[in-house]
C-alpha cells in the first residue's frame, strides 16, 4: 500500500461524494446541502490530484464541479455525483487494495456527511432524523469493516516496533464506533438539545476517523 495524501485524500473525497449524492436522492435538504458538500469534495479532491492521484482523481474533480450547478435537479444531480464518488474511488484503488478503498471511504464519508448534514438539523430541528441516523450507520459500519479488513490485510498482529501505531488504531477505530453510538442515542432526546450534541459528538467522530484511517494504513 502506498500510503500518502493521494489515498487518503481520494478515499475520503469518493466517501463524502456518495453520502451527498445519497442525500440528495433523500431530499430531506435543500440545494445548498449539495453545494456544500460538492465544494468540500473539490477542497478533497483537488489536492489528491495535486498530490498524484491521477486521471481519475481528476474526472472525479470534474464530476464534482459539475454538481453545483445542477444541485437543484435531483435526476442530474444524484448520478454526478455517483460518477465523482466512484472515479475518486478508482483513483485511490491504484494505490492499494480495492476493499481498503471501499471501507475507507465508507467510513470517512458516513461520519462526515452525517456532521455536515447535522448543521441543517441545527437550524430546523423539526427536520427528520432518520436521514442523520442512516448515515451514522454507515459511518460506524464503515468503522467496523474498515478494522476488519485492514486486519485481515495484514494490519493485525503488529511487529514489535508497530506496537503502539497499531494499538492507536485499533483504539481510534473503536472510538469512532463509540461516538457514532453516542450520536445515534443523542438523536433519540426531542428538540435542539438532542441533534446539537449529535453535530458536537459527530465532531470527534470525524478526527479519530481520519485518525484510524491513516495511522491503520501506515501499520499496513
Amino acid at each position: 500500500m502506498d500510503l500518502g495524501p493521494a489515498l487518503v485524500l481520494a478515499m475520503w473525497a469518493a466517501g463524502l461524494a456518495a453520502a451527498v449524492a445519497v442525500v440528495a436522492w433523500w431530499r430531506v435538504v435543500g440545494p445548498g446541502y449539495v453545494w456544500l458538500g460538492s465544494g468540500v469534495v473539490l477542497l478533497l479532491g483537488l489536492p489528491a490530484v495535486a498530490a498524484g492521484a491521477g486521471p481519475w482523481a481528476i474526472a472525479g474533480s470534474v464530476a464534482a464541479a459539475m454538481a453545483i450547478p445542477v444541485a437543484r435537479h435531483r435526476r442530474f444531480v444524484v448520478p454526478v455525483l455517483g460518477a465523482a464518488a466512484a472515479c475518486y474511488l478508482v483513483a485511490a484503488s491504484f494505490d492499494g487494495p480495492p476493499v481498503a478503498a471501499v471501507t475507507g471511504a465508507l467510513l470517512l464519508g458516513g461520519v462526515t456527511g452525517e456532521m455536515m448534514l447535522g448543521h441543517w438539523y441545527l437550524v430546523d430541528p423539526r427536520l427528520p432524523r432518520w436521514a442523520l441516523r442512516r448515515l451514522d450507520l454507515a459511518g460506524a459500519a464503515g468503522a467496523l469493516l474498515d478494522l476488519g479488513a485492514l486486519a485481515l490485510l495484514g494490519a493485525i498482529p503488529w511487529a514489535e516496533a508497530d506496537l503502539v501505531a497499531g494499538a492507536g488504531f485499533v483504539l481510534l477505530s473503536l472510538t469512532t464506533v463509540v461516538l457514532m453510538g453516542m450520536v445515534w442515542f443523542s438523536l433519540g432526546e426531542e428538540g435542539y438539545s438532542g441533534v446539537m450534541a449529535a453535530t458536537g459528538l459527530s465532531y470527534l467522530a470525524t478526527l479519530t476517523a481520519i485518525g484510524a484511517a491513516v495511522v491503520g494504513r501506515l501499520v499496513l
